[in-house]
């Protein structure tokens, strides 16, 4: 889940438990802001530097992190998905016809005589 997003989700639903792994994202862009911020403020900075200050020292890594330690609930997530999709499955005889339920209600089409 993306950072914005993550915020956003618990953001709206407060009552989420928080996972530590967000704590200390947004600690670390927190950190990384006011690095960008003494960047900009600097005599000899600039609001470039600042920019890419944030856009590497915090985001980007931040970024990495996120998506790494997030595969495992990714990988179960799609799992838990794969398992309830074969539990029902659509076609339930498996002769990949329609249902003869289906058949039955069907009319008959008219056939001309020769």
């Amino acid at each position: 889940m993306p950072l914005l997003a993550a915020l956003i989700h618990y953001a709206t639903h407060p009552c989420a438990e928080l996972n530590p792994m967000y704590l200390v994202a947004i600690a670390w862009l927190y950190v990384a802001l006011l690095m960008a911020a003494a960047e900009a403020t600097h005599s000899q900075g600039s609001v470039l530097g600042a920019f890419f200050t944030f856009l590497l020292y915090g985001l980007g890594p931040v970024a990495l992190m996120i998506y790494l330690l997030g595969t495992p609930a990714r990988r179960a997530a799609r799992r838990r998905a794969e398992a309830s999709q074969a539990s029902t499955p659509l076609d339930p005889d498996g002769s990949g016809h329609a249902p003869a339920v289906a058949m039955a209600r069907t009319v008959a089409t008219e056939r001309k005589e020769a």
